[in-house]
């Protein structure tokens, strides 16, 4: 019975797909993919790997969506660098060329969900899955030169950038009225406190009630 276990594990893990910069083009074309970018050490990581490979292996023959993971320890992390990956685990999906990040949550039931939820990303190699607008969006841009392609996406990070800088900034000014706010309340209860001797007045008061329940 235990070499039989041992096995059943062998052989779902071995179904787990682990991409590399190698292997990532020729695996993700074509799908709409949900990666798990991870530390072998990270205990997060480890935590989160039985629900992971359970999924891996639930969706490894899907011919619309992949379900992976990127060692960024191993040879998986020029792919971590390249995908701005800052903290383990970081699970990213959609588009092979511009990923996403889940903030969902990480049990076996709500990933298996979200998963089934995604569907094929529309791109230039897929046209298949792009509506009538995108697939006329692809035609517009075929037309267009690599630099003017290389501006807009460049117009795109600076944006987004701004945007990030503005939400951090607006986070900041929030964080310090608080602090201000929470110094003040601070400061107003202590002089509330001297200027009504509420404690003397509660020492009397329970006095006066001890005194009563003596008679």
């Amino acid at each position: 019975m235990f070499k039989n276990l041992v096995l059943a594990t062998l052989a779902a893990s071995s179904m787990a797909i682990e991409l590399t910069p190698d292997t990532w083009d020729e695996a993700t074309a074509g799908k709409s993919v949900f990666v798990k970018f991870f530390a072998p050490w990270c205990g997060h990581c480890k935590a989160m790997k039985p629900a992971w490979d359970s999924l891996m292996d639930e969706f490894a023959d899907s011919a619309s969506v992949l379900v992976a993971d990127v060692d960024c320890i191993g040879s998986g992390k020029p792919l971590c660098d390249e995908m701005g990956v800052q903290g383990f685990p970081t699970v990213k999906f959609g588009d092979p060329s511009n990923l996403e990040a889940y903030k969902g949550a990480r049990d076996l039931e709500s990933l298996k969900t979200f998963t089934n939820e995604l569907k094929p990303a529309c791109n230039v190699g897929t046209l298949e899955n792009c509506d009538d607008d995108q697939k006329a969006v692809v035609t517009a841009l075929k037309e267009e030169s690599e630099d003017a392609l290389v501006g807009k996406i460049a117009i795109y990070d600076q944006t987004l950038a701004e945007i990030e800088s503005t939400f951090k900034s607006e986070v900041q000014k929030l964080q310090e009225t608080y602090q201000g706010l929470n110094s003040k309340k601070t400061t107003d209860i202590a002089e509330l406190s001297k200027e009504s001797n509420v404690g003397i007045v509660k020492s009397v008061l329970a006095d006066k009630k001890k005194g009563k329940s003596e008679l």
